[in-house]
């Protein structure tokens, strides 16, 4: 298939999707023999919940596992087809971290991969989501209001960059973050939300 044609943008998004789907946190967790990381904590498959574990470096494992696979995504895609190929590719391998085939749809709150996503596609505010993220971290102690406050502000870092298309995709991608915090919005306006670190 010429890697010009219009349907090659449309598979290189499909083994996106394939490449978020992949969850590092359960692979990394029982490779370490922690169990199963849906029985631990929240449940959920990222980082995050990876450190309730206990075992710091399982943990940064699953970062740097979930952020690549967005980086990578993004950064191949454009390689072969440039910027719009990297963009939808991103954002599959993002839907493919939330919603992944090998877990029957049920996937993590897709963060890193978010972070990681931006990273690849404009590094400037990709650090400056990372930085909101962790000045909001150590602010607060309280991972998920660091992700929601991360997503929220990295479309605007686009709009003020000029970079609309980027923002668009960005305000897509932090909707559904904040869906998937669904639990833990109500948490944190109840103040019982959990905060980074704790078993």
């Amino acid at each position: 298939m010429p890697l010009g044609t219009p349907t090659m943008p449309i598979a290189t998004a499909l083994l996106a999707y394939l490449l978020g789907s992949i969850p590092f946190g359960l692979l990394v967790t029982r490779l370490f023999g922690l169990g199963d990381l849906r029985g631990i904590g929240s449940g959920n498959i990222g980082a995050t919940n990876v450190l309730r574990t206990g075992n710091r470096l399982a943990a940064l494992l699953t970062l740097v596992g979930d952020v690549g696979k967005g980086a990578v995504a993004v950064i191949v895609a454009r390689l072969l087809m440039g910027e719009f190929a990297g963009l939808l590719a991103g954002a599959a391998a993002f839907v493919g971290h939330c919603f992944p085939i090998y877990l029957r749809f049920r996937g993590g709150k897709g963060v890193a991969t978010f972070l990681g996503t931006v990273l690849a596609l404009a590094w400037p505010l990709g650090l400056a989501a990372c930085a909101t993220w962790l000045a909001t971290a150590m602010l607060s102690r309280i991972s998920s209001l660091a992700a929601l406050v991360a997503a929220a502000l990295a479309p605007f870092y686009a709009l003020v960059v000029g970079a609309d298309a980027l923002a668009v995709v960005l305000a897509l991608m932090g909707a559904l973050i904040f869906v998937r915090h669904r639990a833990n919005i109500g948490r944190l306006i109840a103040g019982t939300e959990p905060r980074i670190g704790k078993k």
